[in-house]
């Protein structure tokens, strides 16, 4: 049973499964219950209600889902006027299966919705919870690493990818709401924004009467008073045109860290995924980004033992991430999607070829995550600080000291050791 006091407000406790706009999502909803007068839960037991936010990009991250929806059961059981929300891409993609499998789901909610998820999921737990005082509303204060959702859906036709199925096509938020929603996280305490877009800059907007794209909302964004840093989230490597070279080497606030998913380095395969380029066009994307902005580095995605990969094939993607050489990548194996182009090829690579690959795929990317941090061991980083102890560069790389600092600080760090994934050092003055 609860175990709210009387009078107090319901809670409510959130469960984020998958990327970063799910998380956004489903921080987004929690933020506006709490401005009709919830309260949040860090404990399961002591919520009135779960609202788990759900990915089905991958095969695995739906699986997690489903088993950990099936484990709230006895969760549900236990107080009959518990409301369960599931929202995001399994919700979209499984609809009316889901609830018939799980039946004490209160609420489903696809993503191609999530743009009213705080009004549909406010009205469903209000019909049983209430909110005992609209005087108590709060809002809680941002954190110093804000993300900021620009644009939903899809508009490619990737043969590996569900997005556009569950999340819809492409639709843009208005540029005025984008400055007022940055505008907001800012004074609440926000010092950096994460822009967020399946393929971010394809942004469109009208502006003042003028067709926008998204180089001219970077500079937009760019000139907001309070903001520290701006980064986004995902560039498309098509879209990566002189105009974006030259808003990413131009804005003061822009960080030269960028996250540009290849996927394979192979052409006939980036051919089979309908990805729209070559290995050559990432090589040139690639080289104009490094000669135009000091310092960046890359971080990528890619994908092990899609439909007639072979040992070549595989090869070209471990031999194209030599040239490019990024500090991170994100690297899993092939899983079929229903619904997707790639599912009715024949899964041709074995399980074992898949595990194996997977691994010296990995081998490879930590020894370049471990060259490129080795690289940072003697300089002095601007840093900024997202707990007392714990922060990142402009360029991306994680860092730990050991004086207390205020969150939202820029400091200064010299850089003397690295762990596996992050960088140590000894902290100077203050810089803001």
């Amino acid at each position: 049973m609860s175990t709210r006091a009387s009078g107090s407000p319901p809670r409510i406790h959130a469960i984020t499964l998958g990327c970063q706009m799910s998380a956004s999502d489903g921080a987004d909803t929690v933020a506006s219950l709490l401005r009709r007068g919830w309260g949040r839960s860090e404990e399961l037991e002591d919520a009135d209600a779960i609202l788990m936010t759900t990915c089905s990009v991958r095969r695995h991250a739906e699986q997690r889902a489903m088993s950990l929806i099936g484990r709230l059961r006895e969760w549900k059981a236990r107080d009959p006027n518990r409301v369960l929300v599931v929202a995001g891409c399994v919700a979209e993609r499984l609809g009316s299966r889901l609830t018939r499998r799980f039946p004490y789901i209160d609420l489903a909610i696809g993503a191609r919705r999530a743009e009213s998820y705080s009004e549909l999921i406010a009205a469903e737990l209000e019909k049983k919870l209430p909110p005992d005082s609209m005087k108590s509303a709060t809002a809680e204060p941002a954190s110093t690493v804000s993300f900021l959702t620009i644009m939903r859906g899809c508009a490619c036709a990737c043969t590996y990818c569900v997005v556009p199925s569950v999340r819809g096509p492409e639709l843009c938020r208005r540029p005025e709401d984008i400055l007022s929603d940055a505008r907001a996280r800012i004074r609440s305490g926000a010092r950096e924004l994460t822009l967020l877009g399946q393929r971010v800059n394809a942004y469109s907007g009208v502006h003042e009467g003028r067709r926008i794209d998204f180089s001219d909302l970077l500079r937009l964004l760019d000139g907001l008073p309070g903001l520290r840093r701006l980064r986004f989230m995902s560039p498309h490597p098509t879209l990566c045109d002189d105009r974006f070279v030259s808003a990413v080497r131009n804005c003061n606030n822009v960080c030269p860290g960028l996250h540009l998913p290849i996927q394979s380095g192979c052409d006939r395969l980036l051919g089979l995924m309908r990805r729209g380029y070559t290995r050559a066009d990432l090589l040139s994307t690639v080289a104009r980004l490094r000669d135009a902005v000091s310092g960046m580095t890359l971080s990528t995605d890619i994908i092990v033992g899609f439909p007639s990969e072979t040992e070549e094939d595989f090869m070209q993607t471990l031999s194209l991430l030599e040239e490019l050489r990024p500090a991170a990548a994100f690297c899993f194996k092939f899983s079929a999607r229903e619904g997707t182009p790639a599912a009715s090829l024949p899964d041709d690579v074995s399980p074992r070829i898949k595990e194996e690959r997977l691994a010296r795929l990995n081998a490879l990317v930590d020894r370049l995550t471990a060259e490129a941090l080795q690289s940072q061991i003697g300089s002095v980083a601007e840093v900024l600080a997202e707990t007392p102890y714990f922060g990142r560069t402009r360029a991306g790389f994680k860092v730990r000291w050991r004086t207390a600092v205020a969150p939202g600080s820029l400091i200064t760090v010299c850089i003397s050791a690295a762990t596996r994934r992050t960088l140590l050092g000894d902290l100077n003055e203050p810089t803001a």
